[in-house]
Order: C-alpha cells, then sequence, then structure tokens
C-alpha cells in the first residue's frame, strides 16, 4: 500500500536537491536510470497521441472524488511534461523544469504538498505565480513493468488543503494502477501487432501466403503474400471455401474440393496444386499444403500457398528439371509447414516465435541462395558454409569442396543453423572469445564404408557448457536433418572448452 511522503522541511531540502540532480543528468548512474527511464517511456509510445476515454474517464472520476479542480496525467519526458489527459487543464504540456512531477520522479514516492506558497521548491513557480494558480499538489508515481517512473496522476488544487489522509493516498495509488494497467495494455497491444507485422513481412517476402478454414463456418483467413497470390481482393473474394473454389481453374475446381472435402471429413492433411485465374495475372498455378491445428475444443485446418507458375511452365520445355523442381519444393513446402507448425508449439510466447521462425526461415533462405547460385538442384559446401559466416562471423570452417543436392543442403543449413543458433544463446559465441570451428573430410574411394565426417567445435565460451535440462525442438531438428533426412548419425558431447559435435554420413556426395 501506498504510504503518505514525509513533508518535514529536512525532506523538501532533500527532495529540491534530488529534483534538480535528475533533471541536470546527474552522475553516471542517475543518467543511466533517466536513459532508460525515457526509453521505457517510448516503449509505450504514448507521448503526443490523441484524448482517449479511457484516460479521461480517470481524471474526471479522481477530480471528483477528490473535490478537486484538476487532475492530470503527466507524462515526463527529457524536456517536457505533456498531459496524456488533463481534466480542468486547457495546456496539454509544460516545461520539465517548472513540473511538480520531477520531484516524484527523483523520489520514487508519492508527493503532496499542502501549502505551496509556503514552499520553498515551488513558491516561484510560473505555475504558482501564474496560471493555474496551483496552492496544493498531490502526486502518486507512475510506475511501469521495469520499475521506471514515467510520470504521475496528481491532483492539484488552487486552495490549500490538508494533507491526505492514509486511505486517501491509497485510493490515488489505485487510480494509479488503473492507469498504468491501461497503458500496459497498449503497450502488449502494440508489441503483439509489431510481433504479427514482422511475421507477415517475413511471409510477404518468402512469398508464401498463409490461410486457415474454420470447417464449422467454412470461413478462410489469409496472412502472407495473399494479394500477390491471389489477387487484390482476396479479403472479398476469399473469405470462404465457395469464394475460393470459384477462383481456381474450371478444370481443376472438382479435384480440388474433393481433396478438401476429404481432409475436413477425414482429419487428414491436406496437399494439393492447381491452376486458378488470378484477376490481375491470369492463369497460375498454386501449391497448396496444411494440416490440423488442434485446440481445446475445435480444430482449424492450417497451411501455406506457394506460386508455383514459373515451376510449371519450365515442366512443358524440360520434365526432367521439373520433376526435380516439383522435388524441391515439395521438401520445401513440407519443410516451412513442419517449422511453422512445431515452432508454434516450441516458442514460450509471440516474440519468441517470430524469432524461432525467422531464425529458421533464414537458414532455408541461405540454402535456396545457394541453389539459385547453381543449377537449382545442387549447391556447392563452401557457398553455404559462406552463407552460414555471413550470418555467425566467429565461425570458421574447412574441408574440400562438394556438391550437394537440394535436400541435403537444406537439411545442412538447418544443421548449422540451430548448431550456431544454441552457440550464440547457450554456447561458445555467448562469450566474444568464443569461437567455432568446422572441419569436415570425406573418405577416398576404395574404402568401406564411404564417409563423410564433420565435426563442430566451440572453445573460448565464458564459462563451463553442459548439456541442456530437455530435448528441444532445435535438437530434434538437427537430428531429423542428419538421421532421417540424410541417413547419418550425430554424436554431441560436452568438453571443458565446449560442445564438440561430430557428424558422420554416407560419402556420396562428389567434389566441386
Amino acid at each position: 500500500m501506498a504510504q503518505l511522503p514525509r513533508m518535514n522541511k529536512d525532506a523538501t531540502a532533500s527532495q529540491a536537491s534530488k529534483g534538480r540532480h535528475l533533471a541536470d543528468g546527474g552522475d553516471r548512474g542517475a543518467a543511466q536510470a533517466e536513459r532508460l527511464r525515457l526509453d521505457t517511456l517510448r516503449e509505450y509510445r504514448i507521448l503526443d497521441t490523441a484524448p482517449e476515454p479511457a484516460f479521461d474517464r480517470v481524471t474526471k472520476l479522481v477530480a471528483d472524488l477528490f473535490d478537486a479542480p484538476i487532475a492530470l496525467v503527466s507524462l515526463v519526458d527529457d524536456c517536457r511534461q505533456w498531459f496524456k489527459s488533463a481534466h480542468g487543464l486547457g495546456v496539454t504540456e509544460t516545461p520539465r523544469e517548472i513540473s511538480f512531477c520531477q520531484y516524484v520522479l527523483a523520489d520514487g514516492e508519492p508527493l503532496v504538498v499542502t501549502d505551496v506558497v509556503g514552499d520553498p521548491r515551488f513558491r516561484d513557480n510560473p505555475l504558482v505565480t501564474g496560471d493555474p494558480a496551483i496552492r496544493f499538489y498531490a502526486g502518486m508515481p507512475l510506475r511501469a513493468y521495469n520499475g521506471a517512473i514515467l510520470g504521475t496522476l496528481c491532483v492539484i488544487d488552487r486552495k490549500e488543503r490538508p494533507a491526505l489522509t492514509g486511505h486517501e493516498l491509497a485510493r490515488l495509488g489505485d487510480f494509479a494502477a488503473i492507469i498504468m494497467a491501461e497503458a500496459d495494455l497498449r503497450r502488449t497491444a502494440a508489441e503483439r501487432d509489431d510481433a504479427r507485422q514482422m511475421l507477415e513481412r517475413a511471409l510477404d517476402f518468402s512469398g508464401v501466403a498463409t490461410w486457415q478454414v474454420d470447417p464449422r463456418t467454412e470461413g478462410l483467413t489469409w496472412r502472407g503474400a495473399v494479394a500477390d497470390l491471389w489477387g487484390a481482393d482476396f479479403e472479398t473474394a476469399l473469405a470462404d471455401i465457395n469464394g475460393f473454389l470459384a477462383r481456381v481453374h474450371a478444370d481443376d475446381r472438382d479435384a480440388v474440393a474433393a481433396v478438401l472435402g476429404e481432409s475436413i471429413a477425414n482429419g487428414t492433411p491436406y496437399a494439393t496444386e492447381y491452376r486458378i485465374m488470378h484477376p490481375e495475372r491470369g492463369v497460375r498455378w498454386i501449391a497448396g499444403r496444411g494440416d490440423w491445428d488442434v485446440r481445446s475444443n475445435d480444430a482449424m485446418l492450417t497451411g501455406i500457398n506457394v506460386d508455383i507458375t514459373e515451376q510449371k511452365s519450365r515442366q512443358e520445355n524440360a520434365n526432367l528439371l521439373m520433376r526435380e523442381l516439383h522435388h524441391r519444393m515439395r521438401n520445401l513446402f513440407a519443410t516451412v509447414s513442419a517449422i511453422i507448425s512445431l515452432t508454434r508449439h516450441a516458442a514460450r510466447d509471440v516474440d519468441d516465435y517470430v524469432e524461432r521462425i525467422s531464425s529458421r526461415l533464414d537458414a532455408l533462405n541461405r540454402a535456396q541462395n545457394v541453389l539459385l547460385g547453381a543449377n537449382f538442384m545442387t549447391g556447392s559446401m563452401h557457398a553455404l558454409m559462406r552463407e552460414v559466416q555471413a550470418a555467425f562471423p566467429r565461425i570458421r570452417w574447412s574441408g574440400p569442396d562438394l556438391l550437394l543436392p537440394e535436400n541435403a543442403l537444406v537439411a545442412m543449413a538447418l544443421l548449422f543453423n540451430e548448431l550456431a543458433t544454441n552457440a550464440v544463446k547457450h554456447g561458445a559465441l555467448v562469450s566474444d572469445e568464443g569461437r567455432v570451428e568446422v572441419h569436415w573430410t570425406q573418405d577416398a574411394d576404395g574404402g568401406e564404408p564411404r564417409l563423410f565426417r564433420l565435426t563442430w567445435t566451440e572453445s573460448g565460451g565464458s564459462g563451463p557448457i553442459g548439456p541442456p535440462e530437455r530435448t528441444s525442438f532445435g535438437t530434434l531438428l538437427m537430428e531429423r536433418s542428419v538421421r532421417n533426412n540424410l541417413g547419418g548419425t550425430i554424436e554431441r558431447h560436452w568438453e571443458p572448452t565446449g560442445l564438440v559435435c561430430e557428424i558422420a554420413l554416407p560419402a556420396k556426395w562428389r567434389e566441386a
């Protein structure tokens, strides 16, 4: 419970000193604290926003409850105090150096001044000698989630008043908590919107549209590069299954409806390719993949679309090349779909989800960059390692250059990404002195079995590093990449200097 502030003369002098100290910048510790406070204030994105009923209702209620003409939600910036809500006052801000609230920031406690004219800190203040002729002030800190004080909820009167009772001060503190709860809702919503926008931008750049079908209503919701894939009118034209099927090419419509109907009826995964009539681009080929997202009391079919028109066009000219590209895209769809689905279950919150998805999409992007720089079907091991080193500069590597097929290149890209990400978060790369050495060899012809051998060695970390307490999705992804996709083995052990990961695969790759 908030306590009534001490108002003796010694405290008054101390508060004046602290107020000037903070306003002037103070020593390094005070400057750092003020920097944190200002950074926190900007996190809320509330400065210079329009009046809002949620805040205005509180200041009106506080003014009525305390029978005061003025009640303010005051936020203290670096050189001003700005009023998010100002009941009974016609201005929106005043200079910080004449604000009463700066003393609340300095002390971190409520401030009550019953006789402003008799207080040497305030008697010559323009807010006392001029409009609004303050004679009584009671300010309660507005404390952010991290303890920083952003400003005050204050009650102002033009006449002297007795000090607030403990009960009254507690009530003012409750209203300040309500103000901050509303501000935190805004901040959380803004952060959630930012995370969603980042994910949608990643999907836009990847050329992937995501969708979700509610089988109870047949409603469709979309995210990502939908306008590019389906047309600018997708929000209205593709709002439900009927609208979706209407845009599918007439020759493919029955087959697509059958696949979708079977998925909904049996709860099985959805996968198909078909032509659509794009309103701006004409006939386009679309690939769709989806699976069921089971929630507490319902299930939603969630999936992705990718435009495969160019691949289909090349198929008409070179069937062999198109079969390879189709296989590559199918693997990519399955990988992206699995990452989206499994990362969702492993993530702690929206920010963590966005970070993990972005990291793994980056890994896929590295593999695609290498393939695009070659012949679409194989990629250079050296080219992949240059992509990895560009993202994680303290990784050093050596070994013969090999030509990896698409599925092996993607698997290796995901493997290196998980190892490097773990090293940055928990391993050698946490420390500036930490390093990673990657070395590989491939047995010469003649020996059986011929093996590709790779060693990942971490060193120079900041302290002892041990195995994780539980098996993460990242670990499962590494093991799946090596064992299932590449047919090899992976062994990890922790030396005093850091993690050593040893991988052995069948030696199937020819030198570049």
